[in-house]
């Protein structure tokens, strides 16, 4: 079923809004100073959000990449 018609299965769509909820727990357990407004993350505004999370932790933005590949 699409309840909200995004082409996404409702079923898969779901679990991977449960995945990221996990992952940005996660994030704001290794990084503290992350909030969930850090966390959003906005469709084709990647690099801007990667910029943000490099400020906030201090990370490189390679580190902080491969960090969420790991988790993810």
């Amino acid at each position: 079923m699409d309840a909200n018609n995004n082409g996404i299965d409702d079923s898969k769509e779901l679990r991977a809004r449960g995945n990221w909820n996990e992952i940005k727990g996660q994030a704001k357990q290794k990084w503290g100073n992350l909030t969930d407004n850090d966390l959003d993350y906005e469709e084709g505004k990647q690099d801007e959000w990667f910029g943000q999370l490099q400020h906030k932790t201090g990370e490189t933005i390679d580190d902080i990449k491969s960090w969420f590949h790991r988790t993810f």
